[in-house]
């Protein structure tokens, strides 16, 4: 896969004004999803830390693009935007920096249909703004945010409808993402010989997370990488050897994970006799042993790692990889933990939405790539994702490095 030439980064306000309406016409797509399984009542919600109530979740989004382009706000600090929202005490109940996770479940939010109200307002607005910007990338800096934000937690959604297991509703598809589900991962490996390559890519024009900068010349060791993902078949492998009982396979931080769980398996595997079926979506399926393994988290691929003799890539060998035109080297199936902790590069500084990177600077993993589940304009070899290493509900797999 190479860089998307419709990635929202270079987008005008023509692309931009289109896009923005696809994303939120997915959000409430997977609004109504969550809500055909009763979970739009807060109270019907399991109070877990890797959820948010979709009410929530849907009024966040809305509030998000509002504060960044209506408002103009500078940062996310409280008093950094102009007015007030458009909903009385949208402040109060949609600020992620302000209201903790823990209490978006007791919040009094206006019914649903009045969030719905709200998020078509604020995107009627946001559009009447952008037909008049010309395409100067200073000016299309909040809009390219805003859009970026609500893809995230488009995908956000969809991995908390699996979480959920979504009691059998309907599971809208990404916008202009290829469904990978049962794609084959890659055979073999590629090796690399020792090079150099601009980490972050041409950062001159166009959008830049804060976390990709600075661009700089790195310089790689040689290095052999797999092709593909790491299929099932071959985790199976691992999980049928007892790789879960075999504690010379794990790290400490994984030895202590596993210490806290009954696993045996990856997550939703389950098995009856000698049959594996893992759960979609609330649906059972048999295991297709040909697509990449999904819903493991780092101590999974890095004791499959041990297992196997292999390695997980670093960041700049993943990214090296991905742009080095090498058409075998195959990645946006799933989000692949790297064995690169989530830290700034040089010359890092927040921008606007302070809260992006930095808070969680040394507490996260760094995943590259992208999922089947991320909108096609997200894609980039550059985009850095990070999540806690025990986190196993999203869509992410591995791949791996010899030795």
């Amino acid at each position: 896969m190479t860089v998307n030439q419709a990635s929202f980064r270079h987008a005008g306000p023509t692309e931009l004004a289109a896009a923005l309406q696809d994303a939120r016409h997915y959000t409430l797509a997977l609004f109504e999803a969550h809500a055909a399984g009763g979970y739009d009542v807060a109270a019907n919600v399991p109070r877990l830390p890797i959820v948010n109530p979709p009410l929530w979740e849907l009024g966040h989004t809305a509030w998000f693009a509002e504060w960044f382009v209506l408002r103009a706000a500078t940062d996310s600090r409280p008093g950094a935007a102009d007015g007030h929202s458009l909903l009385a005490r949208g402040d109060d109940w949609f600020d992620s920096g302000l209201v903790p996770h823990a209490a978006r479940w007791t919040l009094d939010l206006p019914p649903p249909g009045a969030v719905k109200t709200y998020c078509h307002e604020v995107l009627d607005r946001i559009l009447d703004r952008l037909a008049q910007l010309p395409h100067d990338d200073a000016a299309l800096y909040p809009y390219r945010l805003a859009l970026a934000h609500e893809d995230m937690h488009g995908e956000a959604l969809l991995y908390s409808l699996q979480t959920l297991q979504s009691r059998g509703a309907p599971v809208p598809a990404a916008p202009l993402a290829p469904r990978a589900q049962s794609a084959p991962a890659g055979p073999g490996e590629i090796a690399f010989a020792a090079g150099s390559f601009v980490r972050g890519g041409d950062q001159s024009t166009g959008f830049v997370f804060d976390n990709e900068r600075d661009a700089a010349h790195v310089k790689v060791a040689p290095f052999a990488i797999d092709a593909g993902l790491v299929s099932t078949a071959a985790y199976l492998d691992f999980v049928h050897d007892g790789g879960y009982e075999r504690a010379q396979y794990w790290t400490d931080a994984g030895r202590a994970w596993l210490m806290t769980q009954e696993r045996s398996a990856p997550r939703y595997w389950a098995r009856e006799g000698d049959a594996w079926h893992t759960v979609r979506f609330g649906r059972p399926v048999a295991l297709d042993l040909a697509e990449p393994v999904r819903h493991v988290n780092l101590h999974e691929a890095q004791a499959w790692c041990a297992w196997a003799g292999r390695r997980l890539p670093t960041e700049d060998e993943w990214e090296y990889a991905a742009v080095s035109g090498q058409p075998g080297f195959a990645w946006g199936q799933l989000w692949e933990w790297t064995a690169s902790a989530f830290l700034p590069f040089a010359g890092f500084a927040a921008d606007r939405y302070r809260d992006y990177s930095a808070p969680w600077f040394g507490t996260r993993q760094s995943l590259r790539g992208a999922s089947f589940a991320t909108p096609v304009r997200l894609r980039s070899p550059h985009f850095r994702n990070f999540f806690t290493p025990e986190r196993d509900d999203i869509f992410a797999g591995f791949r791996s490095c010899a030795l």
